[in-house]
C-alpha cells in the first residue's frame, strides 16, 4: 500500500520542466492578449472634448456678429479656421487640397477677394494661393478648401470637425448665415 501511494504522489508532483513550460506558455498568452487588446482599442480613438475630430464651441452668437467681415480666427487645436465673409461664415479645414500640406493664412499678403485689402491662405509646399472663401486662384490645388459644417445650438456658433465636407466650386448655399 505505500508502494501506490508514493506512485500516485509521483504523478502530482510537478516537475521544474513542467513548471517552466508552464509559465512561458501563461506569459505568452499574456502578451497575446495584451497586445490584441491594445490594437483593438486604437481602433477606436477617445475624442477630447473640443478637439480635432469633436463639434466645437467657437463663439455666441452675438460675438460672430460682432466679428468684421474679412476676419479669418485661427483654431489650430481644431485644425480649422473660421472665415467671415459677406453672408456669414465659412469654417475652412486648414489642409490644402492638393497634397494635404498644412496651410498658414498670411495676414500680411495681398488679398485674393475683394473682402479686405490684405490676407490669403499660401500653401508652403507648392504655392498653393487660397482666397477667405476657400477658393483657389494659383498652383497645383485642384479644387478649394474643404468644410466644416457649422450650425447654431442654443445661441452658441458650433463647428462639426468630425465631418469634412469635399466641394468643387464655391456655391453660396455653402455659407451658413448667423
Amino acid at each position: 500500500m505505500t508502494n501506490s501511494g508514493s506512485n500516485l504522489a509521483e504523478k502530482k508532483a510537478i516537475t521544474r520542466r513542467k513548471f517552466l513550460s508552464g509559465a512561458w506558455w501563461a506569459a505568452t498568452g499574456l502578451l497575446v492578449v495584451e497586445t490584441t487588446g491594445g490594437l483593438v482599442a486604437s481602433l477606436w480613438p477617445r475624442l477630447k472634448a473640443g478637439g480635432f475630430g469633436s463639434k466645437v464651441r467657437v463663439a455666441s452668437v452675438e460675438e460672430a456678429k460682432a466679428m468684421p467681415v474679412g476676419t479669418v480666427a485661427y483654431f489650430p487645436e481644431q485644425r480649422f479656421y473660421l472665415s467671415r465673409v459677406e453672408s456669414g461664415f465659412l469654417a475652412l479645414y486648414r489642409r490644402c487640397t492638393h497634397l494635404g500640406c498644412v496651410l498658414p493664412w498670411r495676414a500680411d499678403d495681398p488679398s485674393e477677394d475683394n473682402l479686405a485689402g490684405n490676407g490669403r491662405f499660401n500653401c508652403p509646399c507648392h504655392g498653393g494661393i487660397f482666397d477667405r472663401y476657400g477658393v483657389v486662384h494659383a498652383g497645383p490645388p485642384p479644387r478649394p478648401l474643404d468644410l466644416f459644417p457649422i450650425s447654431i445650438d442654443g445661441g452658441e456658433v458650433i463647428v462639426d470637425t468630425g465631418t469634412v465636407v469635399s466641394r468643387s466650386s464655391f456655391d453660396e448655399s455653402q455659407v451658413t448665415k448667423i
